[in-house]
């Protein structure tokens, strides 16, 4: 008896099956999906079963030396996916299949000793009318069993004599036991809540995608609602439909952490069977999480880009909340996009997607204008509220007028008045740190990361930050050239931001929120938890509060600077600066006070901002999408990225150009015209060096899929025969990040 073992190195060179005998004491063990330990390369590591067969005649086979884990820890169905990531991403099938598996490996269970409820007692617990205190105990120990004595009482809010008493009627036990590590503490039931009346719009958003569910079809609905206009309830109704006809839900969400609101919303709605998975939990916490999914506890599963792969055993719905967010692509292999995936695995599967945005992405609108998806729209806010007025302040006039602060006039009038009436305001910025460029004022130069090719941030600790490489330096007293002290700090971010607003609104209590301040893990739920419950009066942060947050005593929202994303060099600049400006202006005006949004910028004529001011999606979509035809950029053609690096930067220069050489003989022409491969570069990235990798890249772009997927092939080939160990290769389908 032979096995296929997919050895778990995730290197090109090794992405085959090895044959390894299965010895006689352990055939009773090894199945397809096994997690096996083989000698391999005078080591032993660990390898996945993914086949039986007789190998070709070999003079020797090797036996597996152990089974690690008592049963298979994938099935067919989670291998066939692994294959199709695999094949369509162009990565190592190892790496495809531990994202699909997940966290079984890195967490176990956590054994406690404390109380925990009596089984013969959980489904039908005693009258406790004459004993609110005991009953707050019981159902504290409902939803946190294996508390101790003191914890138990505590988290009930009662004496230690209630829980005492408990114990003395047999309701509690002390034993050993599992304990789950929740990331979120729930009532073992959802509250009660009667769910909202539906608009008109909800009402036959909800209908088509029930009917879709009812019927058992795979179909994509694009969900198409401006903000506040009530995309989170047709979810939970539709899951709510989904669960009805025993299937279960997938629900991916752009950044977990920052969705707070949601997941308050998920469990209010359907308690325990809601399962949270992201990457800022524990291990133990999201083995805890994985398991419940894997062991059928948990029905819904709410979560970033790789909660996809939860192990559901029948998903019907899957629903991708704000999927124009670029986060859906991962930037480690495996690169996929969870949108693409979660299409692939619904059709695999026969199951609903709902895509839902207030910008959708150029690519789903125009798949819905073309009829590949469903298109659904909510063209209101819920009780009919007006969208926030939008004014755009030309930064440029204001500097002429005198005006070198960081604010206009307008905003600060702006703010000054929602903090006179007592409202809450936010501002935004998408850079973090206190000044963006440290710089000579006497030579010019800019002080700039020994280690990438990017300018290092001064932040208010002192000290400048790279914020590719976390490089760090104290701030100069003179300059390292020319000995000159005239050392000027120019740009602004968040921490500048916050300086400024606290020296020009001395009463107003300020928050901030950024990588800076959320590192610690929970602190950005305390963050937003104190701004909603009027804590403070002004939040200023980065993306990260430009979506998921519906605070009602919100009625301005300022962004510092429209220009930040502007002007990067990537083609899909103009639609991030839309897509972001008119999320973040959807944080104003959501509850029954109205609001308003003030945009500064040094480009008010430009059609993003424009169409920001006008609340005007499918004007900006009609203008993106002449430039895109004309170019032949998504979705008029699909893109791949080759990308070279190391630490010699003539080595890196002349492997690319082998690449790119290679690829024009492919092609078979110099010019390969609108039906084949056109490349862009080979070039020096835009961020030419990251910890002290020098960087080059080709783009490879097609409208058509096959001759693309096979030229990205015969690439990748070719970097197999040509690349030294120093050197690394990244190959990216679809790329989000041309940096």
């Amino acid at each position: 008896m032979y096995a296929e073992v997919l050895v778990e190195l995730p290197a090109r060179q090794v992405d085959r099956a090895f044959h390894y005998l299965v010895p006689a004491q352990l055939k009773d063990q090894v199945a397809v999906g096994s997690r096996v330990q083989v000698p391999f390369r005078r080591q032993k590591l660990p390898g996945y079963v993914i086949g039986f067969s007789s190998p070709p005649q070999l003079d020797q086979v090797k036996e597996i030396s152990a089974v690690l884990d008592k049963g298979p820890v994938f099935d067919a169905r989670q291998l066939a996916f692994a294959r199709w990531l695999a094949g369509y991403y162009l990565c190592p099938l190892v790496s495809a299949l531990q994202a699909v598996i997940g966290p079984r490996f890195s967490g176990a269970p956590r054994r406690v000793r404390g109380l925990w409820p009596a089984d013969a007692h959980v489904q039908n617990p005693p009258d406790f009318s004459r004993a609110p205190a005991q009953e707050k105990a019981w159902r504290a120990a409902l939803a946190r069993p294996g508390l101790s004595r003191r914890a138990l009482a505590a988290a009930a809010g009662v004496s230690a004599a209630a829980v005492d008493a408990l114990a003395a009627k047999g309701l509690l036990l002390v034993r050993e036991g599992v304990k789950t590590r929740s990331p979120y503490q729930v009532e073992t039931r959802e509250r009660q809540l009667a769910p909202p009346p539906l608009t008109c719009e909800q009402e036959k958003a909800v209908e088509e995608i029930c009917a879709a569910l009812q019927a058992a079809e795979h179909r994509v609905f694009l969900l198409y609602g401006v903000t506040g206009s009530g995309k989170t309830e047709v979810y939970c109704r539709s899951i709510a439909q989904a669960l009805a006809l025993g299937r279960r839900a997938i629900v991916l969400v752009p950044e977990i952490a920052l969705t707070a609101q949601m997941i308050e919303t998920f469990l209010s709605r359907f308690g325990r069977r809601v399962a949270v998975l992201h990457s800022r939990l524990s291990d133990g916490e999201r083995y805890d999480e994985w398991m419940r999914v894997a062991q059928g506890e948990a029905s819904v599963v709410l979560g970033a880009r790789s909660a996809l792969f939860a192990p559901l055993d029948d998903p019907g719905l899957i629903i991708i909340d704000e999927e124009h967010e670029f986060s859906y692509k991962q930037e480690e292999t495996p690169r996929y996009h969870a949108r693409t995936a979660a299409l692939h695995l619904a059709r695999e599967r026969g199951a609903v997607v709902v895509l839902g945005s207030a910008t959708p992405s150029l690519e789903s609108f125009y798949a819905a204008g073309e009829g590949s998806y469903r298109l659904l729209r909510l063209d209101e806010r819920i009780d009919k509220r007006p969208l926030p007025d939008v004014r755009v302040v030309d930064m440029r006039e204001e500097l002429r007028r005198g005006n070198k602060g960081l604010f206009s006039r307008t905003l600060l009038l702006a703010v000054q008045r929602t903090l006179a009436r007592g409202e809450q305001a936010i501002l935004f910025l998408n850079r973090r740190g206190f000044s963006t460029i440290v710089v000579c004022r006497e030579c010019g130069l800019v002080l700039k990361c020994p280690h990438c090719d990017v300018s290092l941030t001064y932040h208010t600790n002192g000290r400048m930050l790279c914020h590719y490489c976390r490089y760090t330096a104290p701030a100069p007293a003179f300059c390292p050239d020319c000995r000159s002290r005239q050392i000027g700090y120019f740009g602004a971010g968040t921490q500048k931001v916050e300086q400024e607003v606290k020296r020009l609104f001395a009463g107003a209590r300020v928050l901030r929120l950024d990588s800076d301040t959320a590192a610690r893990k929970g602190s950005h739920r305390e963050i937003l938890a104190a701004f909603r419950q009027k804590e403070a009066d002004i939040l200023i942060g980065t993306q990260m509060i430009a979506k998921g947050l519906d605070i009602p005593s919100v009625t301005l929202v300022g962004v510092v600077n429209a220009d930040t994303s502007l002007h990067m060099p990537d083609f899909r600049a103009a639609e991030r600066t839309f897509q972001l400006l008119a999320q973040v202006a959807g944080r104003a005006g959501r509850g029954e006070l109205g609001g308003q949004a003030i945009i500064q910028t040094y480009q008010p004529e430009h059609y993003a901002v424009r169409a920001a001011r006008e609340h005007d999606y499918e004007g900006f979509y009609r203008q993106e999408m002449e430039y895109r035809r004309s170019l032949r950029y998504p979705p008029f053609s699909r893109l791949c990225r080759f990308l070279l690096s190391g630490t010699r930067a003539a080595e890196v220069e002349g492997a690319i150009n082998v690449l790119y050489s290679r690829l024009k003989e492919f092609a078979g022409q110099e010019d390969a015209g609108q039906e084949g491969i056109q490349f862009l570069g080979p070039a020096p990235a835009p961020v030419s060096r990251i910890k002290d990798y020098y960087r080059w890249h080709l783009v490879l772009k097609s409208p058509r899929e096959d001759a693309l997927r096979a030229a990205a092939a015969a690439g990748l080939a070719a970097c197999d025969h040509f690349t030294s160990g120093r050197l690394r290769v990244i190959i990216d389908m679809e790329p989000l990040n041309l940096m």
